[in-house]
C-alpha cells in the first residue's frame, strides 16, 4: 500500500517533469517537496524513460533501493500528510 502511494507519487513527478511547457510555467518546488527532492533520482535511475502508462513508476519501482535518503523522506512526509488528511 505505502509502495503504491509512493509509485504514484513518482509517476506523477515524471509526468510533471517531462513537460517542459508545464516546467516554464510552474516550478518543479510548487508541485511538492517529493517532486523537488525525488527529481534528480528520476533523472539519474530512469534517464530515457518516457512518462505515460506507468513507465516512471515502474523505473522507480525496480530502482527502489537506490533511492535518496532525501527522496525517501520526502516520499514519506507526503504519505504521512496524506494519511493526515484523510482520516
Amino acid at each position: 500500500m505505502k509502495i503504491t502511494r509512493t509509485l504514484s507519487a513518482l509517476a506523477l513527478f515524471g509526468l510533471v517533469a517531462s513537460s517542459t511547457v508545464f516546467a516554464a510555467d510552474a516550478p518543479a518546488a510548487a508541485a511538492g517537496p517529493a517532486v523537488e527532492a525525488c527529481k534528480a533520482d528520476v533523472q539519474t535511475l530512469c534517464p530515457g524513460v518516457q512518462p505515460g502508462d506507468g513507465r516512471i513508476k515502474q523505473c522507480m519501482a525496480k530502482n527502489r533501493s537506490k533511492l535518496s535518503d532525501g527522496c525517501k523522506a520526502a516520499l514519506k512526509e507526503q504519505r504521512a500528510k496524506k494519511k493526515a488528511a484523510s482520516q
